[in-house]
């Protein structure tokens, strides 16, 4: 029961990316594979939470800030292919906890969520996007590590995950990372995942294969073209979700992935601002109904994890 989504997210990842997709074996076809019809519905739902801007939002010292206060509205980085976290259906309507998360944050800012400029950024250019003023923060499983830190700065973390494998539905071999050796192993490049695929060695080089986007991994297990699709746990139970008869998660999470909210390195005063406004969601309940209505879908219940500030 291949889910239309995948298709479709890969016809446009082929259609926007076109050459510049990095995947070993060739970009997936959008379309091929062993679909079997009764796709699920690709209609977003969101949590029901409604996020009203605050009328007396200031932050003194943040150029980011006051750019957002000029333009009137904030322009923000997210995914597009990752159900129940950041998704963009059929009808362009956006949805998912990483969607609200940032709607959320767009409102404590002063911003009605209804004027938010999306850009669907890839992995490996979040950091370029971040620094080079594209957009003004970016959500969208976004890893905090030490390396990025280089180069932006990040609130949170708002959510904690775990990297995981996803296999196909009748896939007995794989049972967690130390089975992966002589499999074909999906990741999208500039991940933390697939970097930590290469550095532990769990499989061979020439069976590790890079695309731009996770959904175009997925549509190579589909296609029997890889064995695995490796990434957060977050990320993968949203696609097992909307494919439950082919797909499956398998295995123990293999690392600590926290996410943060990418912002400019420089800009401190947005920094612990943004950091105060994930706090106030942590208690008030904010964080727990727009969890519970978005990634807690897929049957993975979750509460917030330790702000971290630095």
């Amino acid at each position: 029961m291949r889910y239309k989504r995948v298709a479709a997210v890969a016809m446009m990842a082929s259609l926007a990316l076109s050459a510049a997709a990095c995947g070993k074996e060739g970009n997936p076809t959008p379309g091929s594979g062993n679909a079997s019809g009764g796709a699920q519905s690709d209609t977003c739902k969101s949590s029901g939470v409604t996020f009203t801007p605050k009328s007396d939002a200031n932050i003194a010292g943040s150029p980011a800030f006051q750019k957002i206060k000029s333009a009137g509205k904030v322009t923000v980085g997210v995914k597009f292919d990752q159900p129940n976290l950041g998704y963009k259906d059929a009808q362009g309507k956006r949805c998912g906890f990483d969607i609200e998360i940032a709607q959320y944050l767009a409102s404590t800012l002063g911003v009605d969520p209804a004027k938010i400029e999306y850009k669907e950024i890839a992995s490996a250019n979040r950091e370029t996007a971040i620094k080079g003023g594209e957009i003004d923060y970016y959500v969208g499983t976004y890893s905090i590590t030490d390396k990025r830190k280089n180069d932006v700065s990040f609130a949170g973390p708002y959510f904690v995950a775990g990297q995981d494998l996803l296999v196909r539905k009748d896939e007995s071999a794989i049972t967690g990372k130390d089975a992966l050796k002589g499999k074909k192993v999906c990741s999208a490049t500039g991940s933390t995942p697939i970097q930590r695929v290469r550095d532990e060695g769990l499989t061979e080089a020439n069976n590790i294969v890079e695309f731009k986007t996770y959904s175009e991994c997925v549509s190579q297990l589909l296609d029997k073209k890889v064995d695995a699709v490796t990434t957060d746990d977050a990320i993968l139970k949203g696609y097992a979700a909307q494919n439950p008869d082919e797909l499956k998660v398998v295995g123990q999470p293999f690392s600590t992935e926290k996410y943060g909210i990418g912002l400019p390195k420089d800009d401190k005063a947005m920094r612990d601002y943004v950091n105060n406004q994930i706090e106030a969601a942590f208690t008030d309940g904010t964080w727990q109904k727009i969890y519970d209505g978005t990634l807690g879908k897929s049957g993975s219940s979750a509460t917030p994890p330790k702000l971290e500030r630095y």
